[in-house]
């Protein structure tokens, strides 16, 4: 009975993700974006806003929950390191701020911070990949950061999170 029982929850708990990441269990609509890493000093224009990879600032953005908007380049240079960036509008409510603050606090190697003119309320971000998100209570989010947050797309996972550019207000 016991054994029944844990392998009906297996299959809903699967039936689930594979619904929420979409057919060939992948998350639905991520967009590939090819990218080259490099430091480079001063302002960078990235094709994307915000920006999935690329050159960027030769210190990272320390990890964590930011109030205000942080630099794109320090912030690409975290995702090299396997960080994943959430962003979202700054008018979003208070309550959907919070709910993805409650999603991303804990969670070493996130970045959360408002970032003005998204194409989506909310749009998580790691080293090559991208997804528009409908606000924080799109499914796809927490798969996107267990999917990627240190993933084997990023070039140097595990390298610092930490003692570079940013104060968190939260983490």
């Amino acid at each position: 009975m016991w054994l029944s029982g844990s392998l009906l929850a297996l299959l809903i708990g699967f039936a689930i993700t594979m619904f929420v990441r979409g057919q060939g269990g992948e998350i639905s609509n991520v967009t590939t974006i090819a990218v080259e890493a490099g430091h480079q000093e001063g302002a960078i224009s990235y094709a994307q806003a915000p920006p999935a990879g690329g050159p960027h600032n030769a210190v990272w953005q320390n990890c964590g929950i930011y109030d205000q908007t942080i630099s794109n380049e320090n912030a690409v240079h975290s995702l090299e390191h396997g960080a994943v960036w959430v962003t979202h509008r700054p008018e979003l409510s208070t309550e959907d701020v919070e709910a993805l603050r409650a999603q991303i606090r804990g969670k070493r190697y996130t970045l959360l911070s408002p970032y003005a003119g998204l194409p989506a309320p909310v749009v998580a971000s790691a080293w090559g990949v991208q997804l528009q998100l409908s606000g924080p209570d799109d499914p796809r989010l927490e798969s996107f950061l267990a999917t990627y947050r240190q993933g084997p797309q990023a070039p140097e996972p595990g390298a610092a999170c930490y003692s570079g550019t940013g104060i968190p207000s939260d983490i």
